[in-house]
């Protein structure tokens, strides 16, 4: 197996990449609404009780199929660990190679998936293909991850004595995936899941279920049998009835801190007659701080800050919510900083030039208008985009200063086009605020003293820390992703760590001084 790299993505400024990608746009448009199914093991069932829609036209329908029902998801489990202990027996090289096809499927059909993702969650072209992009680096960095680690560590050897330690799969692994990542999500969480010998029961976001079947379509059009791997896709009553099944081993998150600490909760609950403990992987919410110093290059922060805060409307957990300037250059920065958010593009994903897209759902658009009213009210709007379209779950990029510190948007994840920006006196009194928060998922920092970095790398809670650059983007490989504290368990999806997760560790000792040996019909 060769040594990993990143797909590459696409360049959007040469025309025939632009053009390719619109054809495969219309050629989806084509075949809209898409179908998916309950799949489990060789049964599919169809139906209409779920769709998705275009968030800039939601008069679009995306994907149409069916809810799964509780039954169907109690079904799913059981089915998922009857053939558990066969794929776990399979050797890794094959399942290596499977999340491999899988990757070279994904490839196949980059144009229309990231198609796929724009219509569906209205991710722009930009990051429509990164997420296809980052599904394909899951595949194939588990798949080599899964390989190293069934070699097992080294261990101190003696004389008369033989130890061995192995990873073991867990069993059945349920995975609950979000709808902002629609792909690149739900394929690395269930491909580190297989990849390790279990068996996954998969349930999308509801808001993308069409992209939630592109992860079971490629898997098991790669090899990966029926019986392993379940599609139910549902509302948060199929989550739950997962979680809580005493046939799941582990669970596998992404999303909000209130169901991450549900999941928790119900996850620790013994059932009767459960022999296993529940292993969960959560990965919540943040709200990610940018901290920027007296020293800071502003030509280099502005746009920085702006690249971590708005884009894909903010619908990332890792996304900027909240900038704590030096008040040397709070009005320089806050000026700068509006003048930009004012000439931000917003409109469809499907439209090259997009910077802020709509909001996944009307719910979400309302939410965060309430917000923004709140802390308007509260504090002052400092910038806010004149226009946005009429149609469409579109929200004003907004940026929002003079906030009492008490305002609840200081505090909570916003998950929208939404900045803050207040003055500290200094970078302790930055980092204090930051430690204050009981999130730690990202964080930035300007400066361009080394001293002042190695003080903030020394305080800062956060799972990842950046530096001089935007907060957003990590790559699998280079920057394994995850929070601390109310953001996570401390996972690092697309790091060396992650697979551990899915395992048990289990040691066997022997003794190797022989007192004779049993000879077979003897």
């Amino acid at each position: 197996m060769t040594a990993f790299v990143n797909e590459p993505t696409l360049e959007l400024r040469r025309a025939a990449e632009r053009e390719r990608l619109t054809q495969a746009l219309a050629e989806l448009d084509a075949d809209l609404p898409l179908r998916f199914a309950v799949r489990i093991g060789g049964d599919r069932r169809d139906g209409d009780d779920l769709v998705s829609t275009d968030p800039a036209r939601p008069d679009r329908l995306v994907a149409v199929g069916p809810a799964a029902t509780e039954e169907e998801a109690r079904v799913a489990v059981r089915v998922a660990a009857a053939a558990a202990p066969a794929w776990s027996r399979t050797p890794v090289a094959e399942r290596a190679a499977a999340l491999q096809r899988a990757a070279a499927w994904l490839r196949e059909r980059r144009p229309r998936l990231a198609a796929l993702c724009v219509r569906e969650t209205a991710k722009p072209w930009p990051e429509a293909d990164a997420d296809v992009c980052e599904a394909i680096d899951f595949l194939e960095f588990y798949a080599r991850e899964a390989v190293a680690l069934d070699a097992g560590p080294a261990l101190l050897q003696v004389p008369g004595e033989r130890n061995a330690l192995r990873y073991v799969a867990r069993g059945v692994v349920a995975v609950v995936a979000p709808w902002n990542f629609p792909i690149a999500i739900p394929m690395g969480m269930v491909a580190a899941a297989l990849a390790t010998g279990n068996a996954v029961v998969l349930k999308p976001a509801e808001q993308s279920p069409g992209c939630g079947a592109v992860v079971v379509d490629a898997l098991r059009a790669a090899g990966v049998p029926d019986d392993v791997l379940a599609l139910v896709p549902g509302d948060g009553a199929i989550g739950a009835a997962l979680v809580g099944d005493p046939g799941v081993h582990a669970v596998a998150f992404t999303g909000s801190s209130a169901v991450g600490l549900e999941i928790l909760r119900t996850a620790a609950t013994v059932a009767a007659g459960q022999r296993h403990l529940k292993h969960c992987v959560i990965e919540m919410g943040g709200k990610n701080c940018v901290i920027v110093d007296s020293d800071a290059d502003l030509d280099d922060a502005v746009p920085g800050i702006v690249r971590s805060a708005f884009p894909y409307a903010g619908q990332k957990c890792s996304a900027a919510g909240r900038v704590l300037v030096h008040e040397a250059v709070h009005d320089a920065l806050l000026e700068r900083l509006a003048g930009a958010v004012e000439v931000l593009q917003v409109g469809p994903a499907d439209a090259f030039g997009t910077d802020v897209p709509p909001v996944v759902e009307r719910e979400a658009r309302e939410r965060l208008e309430r917000l923004v009213a709140e802390a308007g009210a509260a504090g002052r709007i400092s910038a806010r985009h004149a226009a946005v379209p009429d149609d469409g779950h579109y929200v004003a990029p907004t940026l929002l200063s003079d906030l009492p510190a008490d305002a609840a948007i200081l505090h909570e994840e916003v998950f929208g086009p939404v900045l803050t920006v207040e003055p500290v006196a200094g970078v302790e009194e930055a980092c204090d605020r930051v430690d204050a928060l009981p999130f730690a998922l990202t964080g930035g920092l300007f400066s361009r003293d080394p001293r002042t970095v190695a003080r903030v790398v020394e305080r800062s809670p956060v799972g990842n820390l950046y530096v001089n650059r935007p907060i957003t983007g990590a790559m699998v490989g280079r920057q394994p992703f995850g929070g601390n504290r109310l953001s996570g368990t401390g996972t690092k999806a697309g790091g060396p760590d992650y697979l551990r997760h899915f395992v048990e560790p289990r040691v066997v000792t022997e003794s190797t001084i022989r007192h004779g040996l049993v000879v077979p019909g003897a």
